[in-house]
């Protein structure tokens, strides 16, 4: 688990699920079907190598549960994750194809679960599907202390996929996840 006044870093980009469901329907973007095609075959190990030079206190990949789905794995009874949604790395289209309604089953059993342990905070529609959207291949979820986190992310960008510090390990607030 993360420790108090970690950072925690996303290595991928959210929105795969919902790319991948707008493609089946013949919606989506060149642009974004090959941002969710490039995030789903660049395996976790090269993240995972740059990873290594750092103190990481807590790691788990973020694919079938969503974001909060997994984050939920990172925390426990004495923690609050708080998530700044500006700060997590998204395929830009999916937000589009959340609000076309482009959803899975798999989504909405993520929401169900995840919804009872966040509190989301102003959230679109859009950007709470991103949050409950299943991954392929999703990203790592880092808990780095904080003072890590911005050489982390300036290794991981040259991976050149969109990544992200997306929030604070705090210690326990109301409620287990917190996403403004």
């Amino acid at each position: 688990t993360g420790h108090v006044g970690d950072a925690l870093v996303l290595t991928k980009p959210l929105g795969v699920g919902l790319t991948c469901t707008a493609a089946r329907m013949g919606a989506a973007s060149d642009e974004a079907l090959a941002l969710a095609v490039k995030s789903m075959t660049m395996l976790n190990k090269y993240a995972s190598e740059i990873a290594d030079r750092y103190p990481v206190h807590a790691c788990t990949d973020v694919t079938g549960f969503g974001l909060l789905g997994h984050l939920h794995e990172m925390t426990r009874p004495d923690l609050t994750a708080r998530l700044h949604m500006a700060g997590i790395p998204v395929i830009p289209e999916a937000r589009d194809y959340a609000d076309c309604f482009y959803l899975t089953a798999a989504a909405q059993r993520n929401r169900n679960f995840a919804a009872q342990r966040a509190v989301l905070h102003g959230l679109t529609f859009a950007q709470e599907e991103l949050l409950f959207d299943p991954q392929t291949s999703g990203g790592l979820l880092l808990a780095v202390e904080e003072a890590d986190a911005g050489p982390l992310l300036e290794e991981l960008r040259t991976l050149d996929l969109p990544c992200g510090d997306i929030g604070t390990i705090l210690p326990r607030l109301d409620a287990e996840i917190i996403v403004e």
